[in-house]
């Protein structure tokens, strides 16, 4: 892992207790010796509190959960020291910890795997490679990028300072973004794909080494820092977001800070990769990651890994799925390309864009129109699916030799929209990371009419961040109609540093229920439980300093 300083002690703790960094235990001898995911049935006796998150979250991540008023729950301890001790001990070596899974991926034999799963701590066992997959890397080199232009000044938002980027970009409003000063300052963006190759060569990137702001790299698969190697796939995919070569190209959010990781292995496809991503996303959520962007799709596996049907893609069964409900649950926004299927019998998005919590990306071409390989919903449970579009088809992207080409994929069109969505969070700091897909998608090209062919259709920055300040003027109920058993009121800016009454009526104007929360600068939105109450209409009241307040929704 390459932590550069400004990093937490965190990082260091998660190098320690998640990703299992000790002294190798040999693998007994009894057969193939493969991969597996050991399931533990619980967090007992854990060293570890929620009262402390210190201990395993970073500053950044604690304060995201705050200002989302996301709790720390025991799905964030890690896992207990004592059972991965215990696995180690019956000759297994233990490559990974999963916090959020409660699970440990080891490296052993079959007999060895049936010791492991009969322990009175595991819970079950998952097999997730043919064969041990590591190798010697072969390094590229170390050789400095040439000095990019300074990006200090105004960027002239037009045609030639963009480059062949400038279609990709001003499709979604990000000239317009950049104009008003949003380049993705301060915002930190986690990339997870199969190699970096050339990107700590090429003049376009070196921006991001000048200022420090590649702030991490870990390669899941082969368990090194060397990320700029491999495939050539995330090069082009991190251009799209960061590349600054004005004249030539510029990325969407070319100021935000990097955290670069390789879990995707090329030499074949294995189960191993879902957990490899979930591992990604557990480490940027203890760094304090805001976005996710992952070019990456999972259906079919090689034997013996378990592969998915369409019916699986539900947002609710796909190892890599669950893992990107998981990182939406800790306040960051993750968006993932939809896939490219659409002109293949598969024809359907591919996990985890089928997680209800993504924002899952389809293609369309310079002219908005979809493209053909852009894969299609609905998901496996009937919801719209891809979320929205950008250009896929020939998009412009930037090679580990430094050169301009065209592209085609839903895993271009992916990032080159997460960069509005990074600059758009920024300029509205106050919103959820499901409230940043709420009003893209509000102001998308068919908001009102989406499909499952290209979902709300292409977000525009100038007009989700209109809506997004209006509303910063007023309170508003979200999502409604509300679907689960939690009320969101984004609270307007009249109700900053309150005690808020917040009192629910029945239709026959009985009061169902009584909260009084408090809101601060940094977090207006509250949170109101209501699984109390049935389906039906209801009216909410909110009474501050400023009088009260009175909105109706409808739980179903």
């Amino acid at each position: 892992m390459t932590a550069h300083k400004g990093e937490t002690a965190t990082i260091i703790f998660f190098l320690i207790y998640c990703l299992g960094l000790c002294l190798p235990v040999a693998a007994q001898s009894g057969g193939q010796a493969r991969k597996h995911l050991i399931y533990f049935r619980d967090k007992a006796n854990s060293p570890f509190s929620v009262d402390n998150p210190q201990q395993y979250l970073s500053d950044r991540a604690i304060s995201r959960r705050h200002k989302q008023q996301i709790n720390i729950t025991a799905r964030d301890l890690p896992v207990n020291p004592l059972y991965t001790a215990g696995l180690k001990s019956k000759g297994a070596e233990v490559l990974y910890a999963s916090r959020w899974f409660n699970a440990a991926v080891v490296y052993c034999d079959s007999s060895v795997y049936t010791e492991l799963v009969k322990l009175p701590f595991v819970k079950n066992g998952q097999t997730l490679s043919r064969r041990n997959t590591s190798t010697v890397t072969i390094r590229n080199g170390s050789a400095s990028p040439k000095p990019a232009p300074a990006n200090n000044r105004r960027l002239k938002t037009d045609r030639q300072t963009y480059g062949a980027a400038y279609n990709q970009a001003n499709m979604l409003g990000v000239l317009q973004m950049h104009e008003a000063g949003f380049r993705g300052e301060g915002m930190h963006v986690a990339v997870f794909d199969g190699g970096f190759s050339g990107v700590h060569r090429v003049p376009a990137f070196a921006h991001l080494f000048e200022e420090s702001r590649v702030k991490a790299t870990f390669d899941f698969v082969d368990k090194n820092e060397d990320v700029f190697e491999k495939d050539t796939h995330g090069t082009n995919v991190l251009s799209t977001l960061a590349a600054y070569q004005p004249g030539t190209y510029v990325g969407n959010a070319y100021k935000a800070n990097y955290y670069l990781f390789i879990t995707e292995d090329s030499r074949g496809e294995h189960n191993i990769e879902e957990v490899n991503w979930l591992l990604a996303a557990e480490f940027a959520d203890s760094a304090g990651v805001d976005v996710i962007n992952s070019s990456l799709g999972y259906t079919t596996f090689d034997a013996p890994s378990r592969s998915y049907s369409y019916n699986d893609l539900n947002g609710s069964l796909a190892i890599v799925t669950r893992a990107a409900d998981y990182a939406a649950a800790t306040g960051m926004l993750v968006v993932n390309s939809a896939g490219n299927e659409g002109n293949k019998p598969w024809r359907y998005i591919s996990a985890p864009a089928d997680a209800d919590s993504a924002l899952s990306v389809g293609a369309v071409d310079s002219l908005g129109r979809r493209a053909a390989f852009s894969s299609v919903g609905p998901t496996a449970d009937g919801r719209i699916k891809p979320n929205l579009v950008a250009q896929g088809l020939l998009a412009a992207v930037v090679t580990p030799g430094g050169q301009v080409v065209r592209a085609n994929g839903t895993s271009f069109s992916g990032p080159i929209l997460c960069g509005l969505a990074v600059g758009f969070w920024q300029a509205n700091p106050t919103l959820t990371n499901m409230q940043v897909i709420k009003y893209l998608e509000r102001t998308a090209s068919q908001a009102s009419i989406p499909d499952f062919l290209i979902g709300y259709g292409i977000p525009n920055f100038s007009q989700a961040h209109k809506l997004a300040q209006e509303e910063e003027n007023k309170s508003v109920i979200f999502p409604n109609p509300v679907q689960n058993n939690q009320l969101q009121i984004r609270m307007s800016k009249e109700f900053i540093n309150q005690r808020i009454n917040v009192t629910i009526y029945n239709t026959v104007a009985q009061k169902v229920v009584k909260e009084i929360i408090a809101t601060t600068p940094v977090s207006r939105n509250v949170v109101v439980d209501i699984s109390s109450l049935s389906p039906g209409i209801y009216n909410c009241v909110i009474n501050g300093n400023d009088g009260p307040k009175i909105f109706k929704f409808l739980k179903i």
